[in-house]
């Protein structure tokens, strides 16, 4: 009947409209047997083939595992890794964890010579072994991602391939433990930033804020897939720093504008993360939330008291300079735009900062 439908109306009806229908039932039907046949030939063949063996995880999954050996100590296993994997300089790393870059490089030091020593087999640990490393695993890939999200150094603002190559791990990590909630949310929140991605620079290069991102260049399939994996983390019922940090991205690419954020729901996810990891860095964010809710003057307040811990960190300058400039302090804003500019390594960031001094100064 279909073929009729394609045929009939720019050939004719043919004078004999059944037997042309049997025929071509007819047809159709031994042409479906022919090749069931040739399907049932083909899995015959392959199912005579000798069995494959299983694929060897990437050398740089084994060679994660083995930089987090439990005989190391935590900070010496990711600074490690991060030299060995990523191929960070040591000052790169000093740069993320905030640290001198003589104590990240004595880190790396002892971490080689205790390898060396102790014979820590290269190797993917068994399974029940995992648990004891996955944490300080999680930590290097996230920090990879980080570095590739916005590098620290170097003339390109971003490196897609050290983006790429943490979520690659992730997803490898994600297939060895598959029932592992964070090993999910940390997958998901790396793909809904990449996601992101095509926004994050325009046509001349320079970064673009969050806010003013065209939101249409967002990959709303791979969101859509992120968030369904961050559930699917959720519904083992242990919630865990990644699949929050996964929640508060997903917060931001769910919504459709800057001005329709859920800001409430943030400053709550913010909140969470704080009880987890009372890291600064984390306090800082949580204020940039605290600020669309209670205000820039609250949210001021709550930055100055982190100064004492972040006054090296360029953030934390720079987002003293929008809160300052959103108060009409522009002078307060400009000195504190130029610290930022002056303490951040990257130089597309260090010229959307510049342009902000500027502005604020005018």
């Amino acid at each position: 009947m279909v073929e009729a439908l394609r045929h009939w109306p720019s050939e004719g009806i043919p004078e004999r409209p059944g037997a042309w229908l049997f025929t071509t039932a007819r047809r159709k039907g031994l042409d479906k047997l022919r090749r069931d046949a040739r399907y049932r030939d083909k899995l015959a063949v392959v199912a005579a083939l000798p069995e494959a063996p299983p694929r060897e995880p990437d050398d740089r999954l084994r060679l994660i595992f083995t930089c987090c050996h439990p005989a190391l100590g935590r900070e010496a296993q990711v600074a490690l890794t991060l030299r060995a994997i990523a191929g960070l300089t040591t000052a790169e790393i000093a740069r993320a964890f905030l640290l001198p870059e003589p104590t990240v490089a004595k880190r790396i030091t002892r971490a080689k010579s205790k390898i060396q020593q102790s014979g820590i087999p290269y190797r993917v640990p068994e399974p029940e072994e995992m648990a004891d490393r996955l944490d300080q695993v999680l930590t290097v890939i996230y920090l990879v991602f980080n570095e590739g999200y916005v590098t620290t150094a170097g003339p390109e603002p971003l490196r897609r391939d050290l983006a790429r190559d943490a979520e690659w791990l992730a997803g490898l990590l994600a297939r060895l433990m598959p029932e592992e909630p964070e090993v999910m949310g940390l997958l998901s929140l790396i793909r809904i930033h990449l996601a992101r991605w095509p926004a994050r620079v325009d046509a001349e290069g320079r970064l673009v804020l969050l806010e003013d991102q065209d939101r249409s260049r967002w990959d709303q399939r791979e969101i859509g897939e992120a968030v369904a994996l961050l559930e699917r983390a959720a519904a083992h019922g242990h919630s865990g720093r990644y699949q929050i940090e996964a929640a508060i991205a997903a917060v931001h690419a769910e919504a459709p504008s800057w001005a329709e954020t859920d800001w409430e729901q943030l400053v709550a996810l913010y909140g969470l993360l704080a009880v987890l990891d009372r890291s600064p860095v984390v306090l800082l964010n949580r204020a940039v939330a605290v600020a669309q809710v209670e205000g820039a003057q609250v949210a001021l307040g709550q930055v100055d008291s982190l100064g004492s811990r972040l006054d090296g960190y360029y953030l934390f300058h720079a987002t003293r300079a929008e809160l300052l400039r959103r108060l009409g302090r522009m002078k307060e804003a400009g000195e504190a735009a130029e610290r930022a500019g002056a303490l951040t390594t990257n130089q597309a960031e260090r010229a959307l900062i510049g342009l902000r001094a500027a502005t604020a100064r005018s």
